[in-house]
Order: C-alpha cells, then sequence, then structure tokens
C-alpha cells in the first residue's frame, strides 16, 4: 500500500495530515500489518494537551498493546468515537480512519516529519533487519 505524500509520519508508525491548524492523526499500514487485528483502542479526552513525543493512547491487538505517539503538540479536538464499537477500521483502511483531531499549537513541529519517501526508507529497513 502506497504511503500518501500529503501526509507526514513519524518513527513510531503514526501519520499526520494538516488542514489548517488542525492535525488528523491515525497510523500507518505498516503499524496495523504489524499488529494484526486491532479489537481495543485508547483515546485521550476532547480537550486534552499533547506534546509532541508523548503517548496519547494505545491500540490493542490479539497480539500485543502498542503506544500512540503524537506528532505534534496540541489540544485535542475531536476523537473517533467510531473506533470504540469497530476497532478494526483501523485494519481495513489505516489511511483513512483517523483516530484523534489535534488543534496545533506549533506548526514548525511538522519540519521534524518525515516525509512518504523517508517513511517508505525508514519502513524498507525495518522489515529488513
Amino acid at each position: 500500500m502506497p504511503y500518501p505524500t500529503n501526509y507526514r509520519y513519524t518513527g513510531e508508525h503514526e501519520w499526520i495530515s494538516v488542514d489548517g491548524t488542525i492535525g488528523t492523526i491515525g497510523i500507518t499500514d505498516y503499524a496495523q500489518n504489524s499488529l494484526g487485528d486491532i479489537v481495543y483502542v485508547d483515546t485521550p479526552k476532547v480537550g486534552n494537551t499533547i506534546a509532541a513525543g508523548s503517548t496519547f493512547g494505545s491500540v490493542e491487538s490479539v497480539k500485543a498493546v502498542s503506544d500512540l505517539y503524537s506528532p505534534v503538540s496540541g489540544r485535542v479536538t475531536a476523537v473517533n468515537e467510531e473506533l470504540k464499537s469497530a476497532p478494526d477500521k483501523l485494519n481495513e483502511d489505516p489511511h483513512g480512519t483517523w483516530i484523534i483531531k489535534v488543534e496545533l499549537s506549533d506548526p514548525t513541529e511538522l519540519d521534524e516529519l518525515l516525509d512518504a519517501a523517508a517513511y517508505e526508507k525508514l519502513v524498507a529497513e525495518e522489515t529488513e533487519n
């Protein structure tokens, strides 16, 4: 699955797309594939403040529980409530299914993230090992 070129990526396998000052965050195809069948998603509350690089929740699969790391700092403006009853949507459409939306407090943090080509290189390196 190609990685959308309009997204930015973290080394921990989250993606973010930005529209104005709102960042939409999810997990990559590589992440969902590594996790296996996702059975639960733990998310923060709307209004919570999160920091770039810090955990904001977790994803539980039949294999393991994996922390979710925020690519940016900001205030949570929305949580994808659909994931409470249908967490498997992250397996079905990882690049089209968002987890949280964040109002960015420092848009320059986006410059620290990977573009699609750099992320694909990271994934290739990880799958070689």
